[in-house]
Parts: structure tokens; sequence; C-alpha cells
């Protein structure tokens, strides 16, 4: 049966209001207790990444859209600056919104913070914003569901696209983030046909 957190903290507050700490610490502890976990830090190299994006077909795993290769939309930023802007550190009044609902990112499906395994196990691709939506909750605790992996020969995030306009025009090499996408794109063309 579902706890109801709302009546759990009503009865804490009712023992703090009678002054019985000792009985709302006991509340706390069996009831809705807090889990303390260490949590280390994270940084995935774009190979590992372009692995995991790969490996779910450029699919947002928790919404089952579509998803890109993140090269693809600095190509067009670094064609139309100003009506497809780019910030470096995206921030949000200087990105394009694209950036945050079409690239990719890694998530733990089960998170870190909660104890889940910093492991390929526990990855799943998403997109920036709903990975920022998602935050520290479970998939449960927010009523979403896993949806299956993508079809590469269906959908391969415009990567054989990026690939193409990068070939076109050297020049876009010059840019760090669209050669550090071209270098590990590359490596897939072959499962990508």
């Amino acid at each position: 049966m579902k706890k109801d957190k709302s009546k759990i903290i009503h009865d804490i507050a009712a023992k703090l209001l009678n002054e019985d700490i000792s009985t709302a610490r006991l509340i706390i502890n069996q009831e809705y207790p807090h889990a303390y976990y260490e949590v280390e830090k994270r940084t995935y190299n774009t190979a590992q990444k372009m692995r995991q994006f790969v490996s779910d077909g450029f699919i947002d795993r928790y919404t089952g859209e579509r998803l890109l290769n993140p090269g693809i939309l600095k190509i067009i930023s670094y064609y139309l600056p100003k009506e497809f802007p780019y910030h470096p550190h995206w921030k949000m009044t200087d990105t394009h919104i694209a950036y945050w609902e079409l690239v990719p990112t890694i998530d733990h499906i089960y998170p870190i913070a909660k104890g889940g395994e910093d492991d390929e196990k526990n990855w799943v691709t998403t997109s920036m914003k709903n990975n920022s939506i998602k935050s520290n909750y479970t998939i449960d605790e927010i009523h979403w569901k896993l949806y299956p992996k993508g079809d590469l020969a269906e959908w391969d995030g415009l990567t054989t696209l990026f690939l193409q306009l990068v070939r076109s025009d050297k020049e876009l090499l010059n840019d760090a983030y669209i050669k550090s996408w071209y270098k590990v794109s590359q490596s897939y063309e072959d499962e990508l046909r």
C-alpha cells in the first residue's frame, strides 16, 4: 500500500507540537527516512556518450522522442549564429532551446544520488531538458517509464547528414565541439548504413 506522505508529515508535526521529539524522530526513521549516499563526480568523454546514444538509437528513453547527434546543431549555429545561438555553457538566454530539447545526454536510470551504480547497465539516453527534469528522482517517483531502444536503420540522429556536412566544409573542423563529435561519429559510420 502506498504511503500517504502528507499524513506522515502531519503526524511528525503533531508530535512536535506536543513536544514529543523522540516519537517524531521515530516516525521519520521508520516511515519516511532520509538515505545518505556518497556520490562520486562523474564525467563522460565524447566516445562514451556516443556509444550510449548509438546503443539507444538516438531515442530519448524517457519519452520515446528522437534526439540528434550534438554536432549537427552546432553546425546550424556555426552558419546561423544569430538565428540559432549557441553558448559554450548552454546559458538558456543565449542558447537556442533545441540544444536542451534535442541534444542527448547520459542519465542514470537509478540515480547515483540514491545509490545507483555509475555503470553502463544503469545508463540511458535522454535529452538535456528531461535529464534536468528527472534530476535525482527514480522513474517510478515521477511516474515515467522506460521506452524501448531505437533502431539505427530507422533513425541515426542525423549523424550521416552531420558527417556529410562536415566533409562538404572542412572549415567546420576548426570548431572544437564539431570536431570532437565528428571524430567519434566516424567510428560508427558502418553501423549507420
